[in-house]
This record gives structure tokens, sequence and C-alpha cells, in this order.
């Protein structure tokens, strides 16, 4: 397109001055109308401005109740974690082991005790004493008839005189012999014979005066005395019985039962945990179910040295003084040992312990979780128990501690009991 071609449109298209006067004075003016400051608006613009608040709210209430479910949704992710974390009471174990009363039953026994029996034939006399009867040593208790013995004793002083008078005989003739020796008159033979003859009829004098010494002794045993000082328990025997001699026959019978309950015996089975804690020479005191709350002293004065195979226990014997007759011989009472305490041990609750199938088990509180220690237990006192390793008394060791806990397991300790012993 050439310049002047240009130039000659933009001409035709611009109008002139004269043509705008022009139209200026025929165009009528318009009325000047009055503008209102807030103008209404139309139906279309009222309605679109209400949709985008609608729209504005509802989004503003989908993002508030958004932001309100997973502040909730936190808080009870919070909370469920912290429920699951388990909040535990603890105890420290007590340094040391506290002196122990080991309590265990004992059978009493007077110091000495012997069943009486006659050692001759014949039949009861007479007895003097009964059951409860205090008796001195020496004194009668009984006498028994024996007829037979009354006659074995005289034949055998009968038999003893001969032979006396026999052995007198065969003395004088020896001499005699002996006599005629020395003027060559006999033999020597004849007078060595004379000489045997008479010591014989010394042993035989000797033999026949034993055997009238045990008649005699058999005939002591006629009076039945007491051995020992004691009391009269047993009496089973009554005037006109027959008594058989021994205490070696079939069916032997005790006539009386003696015993001396000034001083007592006590013999207790302490088991073998506990063995090594009795000494001779240690105090124990006694009790029985009759009187519980009165202590009767003893003393351990000696034990077996041994444990029996059977039960796994020590035999000891503790002696009693009963001067007082506050025990009776076979009673059944209750000995109270003290047993000293172990050292380099520690002591803890018994319902602070695991039974698992790998052992024994106790937990304890490591920053902030669970480790199960392996212990090993020494005495057990019944609500505690002595642990000989495997805790220290820094420990913080769980109370009753459930069946589900495992080793390394997270807990919150309780701090109301955090240090308690």
């Amino acid at each position: 397109m050439s310049h002047n071609g240009g130039s000659k449109n933009l001409e035709n298209v611009m109008p002139t001055q004269e043509a705008v006067e022009a139209a200026r004075t025929d165009v009528v003016p318009a009325h000047k109308e009055e503008v209102s400051p807030t103008p209404p608006l139309d139906g279309t613009g009222s309605g679109r401005i209400l949709g985008i608040l609608f729209v504005i709210a509802l989004l503003a209430a989908i993002f508030y109740g958004l932001h309100v479910r997973s502040s909730h949704e936190k808080e009870l992710t919070q909370a469920t974690d912290e429920a699951a974390v388990p909040t535990v009471n603890v105890i420290r174990p007590q340094a040391g082991s506290a002196a122990q009363e080991l309590v265990l039953p004992g059978n009493v026994q007077a110091f000495t005790e012997t069943p009486i029996y006659s050692r001759t034939n014949g039949y009861l006399k007479k007895w003097y004493f009964d059951i409860g009867s205090h008796v001195r040593k020496g004194q009668l208790l009984a006498e028994i008839e024996t007829p037979e013995v009354d006659q074995q004793l005289q034949q055998s002083r009968a038999e003893l005189e001969r032979i006396q008078a026999n052995m007198e005989l065969a003395g004088v003739t020896s001499n005699r012999w002996q006599s005629l020796l020395a003027k060559h008159a006999v033999s020597q033979q004849e007078a060595d014979q004379a000489r045997s003859n008479y010591i014989a009829a010394q042993a035989a004098v000797d033999a026949s005066k034993a055997n009238v010494r045990r008649l005699e002794q058999l005939q002591s045993y006629e009076k039945i005395t007491a051995p020992f000082d004691g009391i009269i328990t047993a009496r089973n025997t009554d005037i006109g019985d027959l008594i058989t001699a021994g205490s070696g026959a079939t069916n032997p019978r005790e006539l009386f039962h003696l015993a001396a309950t000034g001083k007592l015996r006590v013999y207790v089975a302490v088991p073998e945990v506990y063995a090594d804690a009795i000494h001779n020479g240690d105090k124990a005191d006694l009790a029985q179910d009759a009187n519980p709350s009165v202590k009767i002293p003893g003393r351990i004065v000696r034990n077996a040295s041994a444990i029996d195979h059977t039960t796994r226990t020590l035999n000891v014997e503790v002696d009693v003084d009963n001067r007082d007759n506050a025990l009776l011989p076979g009673a059944y009472v209750f000995v109270h040992f003290h047993v000293p305490g172990a050292v380099n041990t520690v002591t803890i609750p018994s319902n602070a312990l695991l039974f698992r199938s790998e052992g024994l088990r106790a937990s304890v509180v490591r920053n902030d979780r669970v480790q199960l220690v392996p212990v090993t237990i020494g005495h057990d006192y019944g609500g505690t128990v002595e642990v000989t390793s495997g805790l220290n008394p820094s420990d913080e060791i769980i109370l009753d501690p459930s069946d589900s806990i495992t080793n390394g397991m997270p807990v919150r300790v309780n701090q109301g009991t955090k240090g308690q012993r």
C-alpha cells in the first residue's frame, strides 16, 4: 500500500470541524438525572454475591470441621499412646537380710526314760506306786513271789555244802599223800593224783558258790526298785499277774515305765537349707498351742552333724530345764530358732517375683523400660524373700507385675511409689 493511498483513506474517515459543529447543534441535550449514592443492585448480582458468601461459609465450616477432627484425632492418638504405656508401682530392695525366726515342730522326750521289766519269773505280790508318782532312785516299786527260784537257791546251797565237804576230804588226802611221798611210801604219781583231786574239788566249790550267788541275785530281783529319780508314767501289771523274766521274751510285759522329767530333750528336724545356721550353744525358745504366749527357754546342745538321706533334714537336740514341769514328755511343741540374716543380699516383697519357664525373674525399670532380671532366692520369709544375686539396692522393682510383661516394654513409673523401700 502506498503512502498516498493511506492518507486519502484517513482523510475520508476523519470528520471535518464543520461537520462536528453541525452535529452538536442538531443533538437534543439529555435530561439531567440525579445519581443515587447507593444504587440498588439488580436481582442477578445480588444472588451471585449470596452464592459466593454461602460457598465461603461452607468452605470455612468444612475447614473448621476438618481442623477440629484432626485435633481430636491427635488427642485420641496421644491418649491411646499414653494408655498403651502402663503405669507401674515400684519399690527399691531393702539392703541386707533381717534376722529370721525359724519356727519348726519338735517332739519332747524325757532326758532319761526306760521301761522296767522283771529279771525273774513269778507272780506279782504287791505294787507300791501308780502312774504320776514321783519316786527316788532305789525306792521299792513292787514285789514278786518266786517259789521256783527260792527252791533252786536252797538246792544250790545244799549242793555247795556237799562239794565243800568233798573238797575238805580231798585236801586231807592230798596232805597225807604228800607226807607218805616224803617217806618214799608212795609213788610220785599217786601223790600228784591226790593233789589234782584236791584242786578239782576247790574249782567245784567255786562253781557252786557262783551258782548260789546267781540264784541269790535272781531272788533279789523279786524286789523291783527305781533305777533313777523320775515319774511313773505307766503301770502295766497288778497283783497276781504271772511275770515273765527279762525283756527278750516273745511277749514281754513292761511292769512300769519310768521317766526323768526334770530335764527334757526336744528333737527337731531342721531343713537342709537352714542347717548351716544351727550352732551348738545357741538359744531356742519353745511354745505350745495350749499357751502360745508363754516362751520356754532352751539351748541347742548337739546335732547329728549329718543330713538324713530320707527327709533331707538335720536332727537337732534342744535341752530344756523342766524343774517346774511346764512341759510333759511326749508333747508336741514349736521351737523358735533365731537364724541370723545373710550379708550381701537384698530383701524384696514376694509379689515382685515372676515365675517364667526360663526361671525366676524380677522386673526392673531402667530408662522407662522393663528388664527381666534373673534372681536367686535365699530364704523365704513369707511376705518377703531374700535375694542373694541379681538385684541391687538402687534398682526399681515393679510390684505385682503382669504376666504379659515382656523384656523392653515401655512403662511409666508411679511417682508416688518411686523411692519406697
